[in-house]
């Protein structure tokens, strides 16, 4: 189904607004999936906050235009499906996770911002922790030093009256 100026317009505006608070690109081509294999993908992507769109290569690269994703413009060839996402771990995740399950899902390249990654660079990128993993690791640090702090005076207090 051909899309009209005024839609394409509206795609572009949409993608555009997307990008621009983007912190990864992932490019995956999808060519031979089945129907609820996108479904579950993009229930997935949901759930995670990556946004997933199959789009037209042309207004992706008109929405990227002068942006810090600009480069990625060049890998934009063939059926694609993209994963846009303000948490740079999120998109790289959720897509890598899915071609994990699914042979037909094949991750094409990825940005960051000012940056355009390969293929391995986006799986290194999806194995790094998520900004939510990061915070509660470091929350869990944080509690320990109190924690270990009282069990030492709680040691010496035992220790002081036996």
């Amino acid at each position: 189904m051909s899309l009209n100026l005024t839609e394409k317009k509206a795609v572009v505006a949409e993608v555009s607004a997307q990008v621009a608070l983007a912190q990864a690109i992932v490019l995956a081509e999808y060519r031979g999936i089945a129907v609820s294999d996108l479904t579950v993908l993009r229930a997935e992507a949901r759930k995670s906050g990556v946004y997933l769109r199959v789009l037209k290569n042309t207004l992706v690269r008109r929405a990227v235009e002068g942006t810090p994703f600009s480069a990625l413009a060049a890998d934009m060839v063939g059926p694609l499906v993209f994963g846009i996402s303000t948490d740079p771990v999120a998109a790289a995740k959720v897509l890598n996770n899915f071609a994990k399950t699914n042979d037909k899902l094949v991750i094409k390249a990825g940005a960051i911002p000012n940056q355009v990654l390969d293929v391995a660079g986006v799986q290194a990128l999806a194995s790094t922790l998520s900004r939510e993993e990061l915070l509660a690791k470091f929350a869990r640090t944080l509690n320990e030093v109190p924690t270990k702090f009282a069990r030492a005076i709680a040691a010496i207090r035992d220790a002081k009256a036996a």
